[in-house]
């Protein structure tokens, strides 16, 4: 990946001049069925965007009351769309067709009308689980009834991908914009690929530059994205089988509230039981013992496995857990 990023042939991105930028923006365009693609920094610039470029002022969003939108984009859909969340709280990361059109609002002068509907695969705080594509097909039918648009923050999409054996424009087709992430799972040190129709792309080109994300002979970094989709997807198998062996490990210690037949990719998010450590205590202890873990509340926590870790890595995690929790 470094020697292709090295290598790889730029030019001005602004005025649409580097050509592995645009290699990179139909390639994956073509993956997920959609018509063009924009390139951006970050995953959270890529669901920005497509809030900005789908909504008005006052217009209300559904989410995920754990989604990464709402969660950790520092309020940007208030701030950068003047939009509002209708967050609601799904099983699992998932939401139903009946949630989401009890959700809608009616067309009446006291409300915000809602323009949006966005989900999250696989969903981060959920454990990296896999949305049910019964229940994206049945929100799809609610939206089109509705007149509302799709957004898929598919940061992990590749993942879902992988663990279901379900395509990337399958998943994709529902929604009328997705966002893809190269740094995650597939393992490039930067940027993500917002996909939709030409007019979309259009409208979130724009603001774009106005967001400040647009950048000059960024082939160097697209590159990387570019060889992450070409080089990486099929090794994520690994890191899913890698999160089941710390799963199946972590549940059978009597201080961890975990069921392993939840993990469905690589995220694995655990608890602990009432009167234990704390999560803080927890994530110290692990990471004096050469493993970093994310604590993600007062007895919650979360472990990721990536495509930098070895066998050895492994057998590592495993004594710090016997170490820390038997």
């Amino acid at each position: 990946m470094r020697a292709a990023m090295a290598e790889a042939i730029v030019g001005d991105d602004v005025f649409g001049e580097d050509e592995t930028i645009n290699t990179l923006q139909a390639e994956t365009a073509l993956l997920l069925g959609k018509q063009a693609g924009l390139f951006v920094p970050s995953g959270t610039m890529g669901n920005q965007l497509a809030i900005k470029a789908q909504t008005q002022p006052g217009n209300e969003l559904i989410c995920e009351a754990d989604s990464h939108i709402r969660y950790y984009e520092a309020g940007g859909a208030a701030f950068n769309s003047m939009v509002q969340l209708y967050p609601l709280h799904g099983e699992r990361g998932s939401l139903t067709p009946q949630q989401v059109e009890s959700a809608i609002q009616p067309d009446d002068v006291h409300s915000a009308p809602t323009a949006l509907i966005t989900l999250e695969n696989t969903h981060n705080r959920a454990g990296g689980t896999i949305l049910p594509l019964e229940n994206i097909l049945g929100i799809r039918e609610v939206a089109t009834r509705y007149n509302l648009a799709m957004h898929l923050d598919g940061a992990r999409l590749m993942n879902a991908v992988v663990a279901s054996d379900v395509d990337a424009k399958t998943w994709s087709e529902p929604f009328d914009s997705v966002s893809i992430c190269f740094s995650k799972g597939l393992g490039a040190p930067v940027g993500s690929v917002l996909c939709g129709s030409v007019e979309m792309i259009k409208k979130a080109h724009r603001y774009r530059k106005i967001f400040g994300g647009g950048m000059r002979q960024a082939g160097i970094i697209a590159a990387g994205a570019l060889y992450a989709l070409h080089h990486h997807v099929a090794d994520l198998k690994i890191d899913h089988d890698r999160a089941q062996l710390l799963a199946l490990a972590l549940s059978g210690y009597a201080v961890v509230k975990l069921d392993p037949t939840q993990v469905q990719t690589n995220i694995v998010i655990f608890g602990m039981e009432p009167g234990h450590m704390a999560a803080e205590d927890v994530e110290k202890k692990l990471f004096d013992q050469g493993v970093l873990i994310l604590a993600l509340g007062p007895q919650m926590l979360r472990l990721v496995t990536h495509r930098d870790l070895t066998d050895s890595d492994m057998d590592r995690a495993l004594d710090a857990f016997r170490k820390v929790f038997a």
